[in-house]
């Protein structure tokens, strides 16, 4: 047997990295998701290059065939930038230079990956591209890429360049690519899609107003090119909310209501603290967020919303002189959450991203209230300097996963949120005014066969239907729930008290199996002797009495007719109980407590009790944190009906409720805290009522905030 002789060396041997020529087609298909983001690619390039005006053109060459045609009026390449910069993949020239010139105008650019001729391999096979600065000659270049995937080494893969001696296409400056070997095909049915979606590349917040996009059909010449704009409609809408989030987190905001319909605008301004939206979070660990601390940067923001109903999108058409089949069309074109750097297009760029912060399936926990991706236009702006840790994919299809990006979507939904709760207000105000027998109609499903029989008609596809069928079934909740409140002041949710139920199950059967523990502990070790054993053993109990007020509380919701185990509590102590299950979020907003030196016994259960105070006093707490001025939470008392019952009065200096909102506020499912479920308030007044009494809310209090009071029976 020959043996081969090994060779031990401790010196690295340089092994060079080697490129396949394919890597240009992989990676224009990769990272590229499709035809239409491809061309706004293009367009991006064409802002970048300063161009004022951009024409996108279909046209029929005799022997080549269809082709596509991106001209433009920007300051086009040298011969040095073509060689050095455009013939690099993945060039750190935009890196370097990220701010387009143009005498003293200037603009943050967006191509910093230097991937965009990428897009050009992706819509077809040969590329001729002229381009022209205004004082140096006119290049033509040509690039085969279907030669260039066939190729087996880098070295045999290059671009054509010569000196173009025929007539220049351009005034001063530009850029004309031509790309033919169309690797799609683009008709009326594609085209359409791709004028929607180039309507989206420039900010509204922008002040942009210089540069233009015009689009040809195949067939048309250039001067039969339309411009690339949104309709009017789009930018009256029938809700919107506006505003800013600065450097630390805070929310400033207002909300507008204006009915297509002529009718009664509604305005508001509204807040939140970064504090405020991350204690809504049901899942804080998942990210790991911190209320302490806001990282994500300042943003401008402005999302606009509209109902899609049949009679909805008829009252468009007749207010905007749309044509009604196009109304949902044009909507879903800009649907969802847009995203701007510095006045440019982030995400999402494809239909497939349009989601990307999952309102949808948020939406089936709500369905009545949240809003779909399909009835949002929205557009956040933000600035590669502002937001650095804001960096998009390579694929330009969503977010690079970071913690700031983790915040920023936390940002946005709350500030969604906002808007839901405002245009609940609006709506149920339009569900109220209704006639009963007009309730009733919303019932009829035979509304739901005629629009989805009419959407068919007008060329929708299935998910175009998938709205319409969850609004319809909003509908039928709104109509439910209404006539639920004509009939009933309050209504009672079998799943919270299902849910309720096993809660109190589950912590009273680990307390109790937990708290037998602890007293075998006692009764074979006990007394502690040493200090950390017994500080252990002294948090263990603590955290049993604490689960144990916990499960007291969930009682009453676990069954209206649950079996009181005491009938009287003492008033001040449940009051001081309920501020010590809280007492972290006290510190954490610093506010003060002010307790009556009394002491009141009432003929109420405790864990009752508890509901009613933890109900009004979590309230309380969350609404002080979005005011500065210093922050009280207090209590009183005073006995009434012949010293039979106790009126208690719980008063904060918040910043009170809305007198709109008043009336609104005992129902079922009613909440402005960010991922509150609405019960709170229903829970406490069921509980209140059924001991003979009251609760009620006057608005505005002496100091400006709110103040709540009920009456229970004393004990006798």
């Amino acid at each position: 047997m020959t043996r081969t002789k090994r060779t031990d060396s401790s010196e690295f041997v340089n092994i060079p990295f080697k490129m396949h020529p394919r890597v240009f087609a992989a990676l224009g298909a990769d990272l590229v998701t499709n035809d239409v983001v491809a061309l706004i690619e293009l367009v991006k390039n064409a802002y970048d290059a300063f161009a004022t005006k951009v024409l996108i053109r279909f046209g029929e060459h005799e022997t080549r065939g269809q082709y596509i045609e991106v001209l433009d009026n920007g300051s086009g390449m040298s011969r040095d930038i073509v060689v050095d910069v455009w013939c690099t993949v993945a060039t750190p020239y935009r890196t370097m230079n990220t701010t387009a010139k143009s005498g003293s105008k200037a603009r943050r650019v967006s191509g910093e990956k230097g991937l965009g001729r990428l897009s050009v391999a992706r819509l077809g096979e040969e590329l001729s591209m002229l381009t022209k600065t205004k004082d140096g000659p006119c290049w033509n270049v040509r690039v085969n890429w279907e030669n260039i995937s066939g190729s087996s080494d880098m070295d045999q893969c290059y671009a054509r360049l010569r000196e173009y001696t025929g007539e220049s296409p351009f005034e001063q400056s530009g850029t004309r690519l031509r790309i033919y070997k169309l690797k799609s095909i683009w008709d009326d049915t594609t085209i359409p899609d791709l004028q929607d979606n180039l309507a989206r590349l420039i900010s509204p917040f922008s002040d942009v107003s210089d540069f233009e996009i015009s689009l040809s059909s195949p067939g048309e010449t250039a001067l039969e090119a339309i411009k690339v704009e949104s309709p009017a409609f789009l930018s009256k809408p029938k809700y919107m909310i506006s505003g800013k989030v600065d450097k630390k987190g805070w929310i400033t905001c207002a909300y507008k209501f204006s009915p297509i319909k002529e009718g009664n605008d509604r305005s508001k301004d509204l807040s939140l603290s970064w504090r405020q939206v991350v204690d809504s979070i049901q899942d804080k660990q998942r990210y790991r967020l911190s209320a302490d601390a806001y990282h994500a940067g300042p943003f401008s923001f402005e999302i606009r919303a509209w109902d899609i109903g049949a009679d909805d999108t008829q009252e468009i058409s007749d207010r905007f002189n749309f044509q009604k089949s196009k109304i949902r069309k044009s909507i879903g074109a800009h649907k969802g959450i847009s995203v701007y750097r510095d006045n440019l297009l982030v995400l999402p760029k494809s239909d497939d991203a349009r989601d990307w912060l999952g309102l949808d399936l948020r939406r089936i926990s709500k369905v009545g209230t949240r809003l779909s991706t399909s009835q949002i236009v929205g557009y956040v702006s933000i600035s590669a300097e502002g937001n650095p840790a804001l960096v998009d994919t390579s694929n330009r299809e969503g977010l690079a996963y970071s913690l700031d990006v983790a915040e920023f979507q936390e940002m946005l939904k709350a500030i969604i949120y906002m808007m839901e709760n405002e245009r609940d207000v609006d709506r149920s105000k339009a569900e109220r005014s209704k006639p009963l027998e007009d309730l009733f109609s919303e019932l009829d499903a035979s509304k739901l066969v005629a629009q989805t029989t009419e959407m068919a008609n007008e060329g929708a596809d299935s998910a175009d239907f998938l709205p319409v069928i969850k609004s319809y079934s909003s509908n039928f909740e709104v109509a439910k729930r209404t006539i639920q409140e004509r009939f009933s002041y309050y209504s009672r949710l079998a799943t919270v008290g299902t849910i309720a139920q096993m809660i109190v199950h589950e912590i009273r059967n680990r307390t109790t199996s937990f708290g037998a523990f602890l007293d075998l502990m006692v009764s074979r070790f006990g007394p502690f002797k040493e200090k950390e054993t017994l500080a252990a053993y002294t948090r263990a109990r603590d955290s049993i009495q604490s689960l144990e007020r916990l499960s007291d509380t969930f009682a009453p919701l676990a069954s209206r007719g649950f079996r009181r185990r005491k009938k009287e509590s003492v008033l001040e102590e449940r009051i001081k109980g309920c501020l010590s299950l809280q007492q972290g979020d006290i510190d954490k907003n610093n506010i003060k407590c002010r307790l009556p030196s009394t002491t009141t016994y009432v003929a109420i259960d405790p864990g009752e009790l508890d509901a009613i105070i933890l109900n009004l006093t979590s309230n309380a707490i969350y609404w002080l944190g979005q005011v500065d001025h210093e922050r009280v939470l207090s209590f009183s008392t005073r006995h009434i009906a012949n010293n039979t019952r106790v009126q208690v009065s719980v008063i904060d200096n918040g910043p009170g409720i809305d007198e709109d909102f008043i009336e609104k506020i005992f129902w079922p499912g009613v909440t402005r805290k960010p991922g509150g479920i609405g019960m709170g308030l229903t829970v406490a007044s069921e509980i209140i009522a059924e001991y003979g009494g009251k609760i009620a809310v006057k608005h505005p209090d002496a100091d400006g905030g709110a103040k709540f009071f009920f009456d229970i029976p004393l004990k006798q």
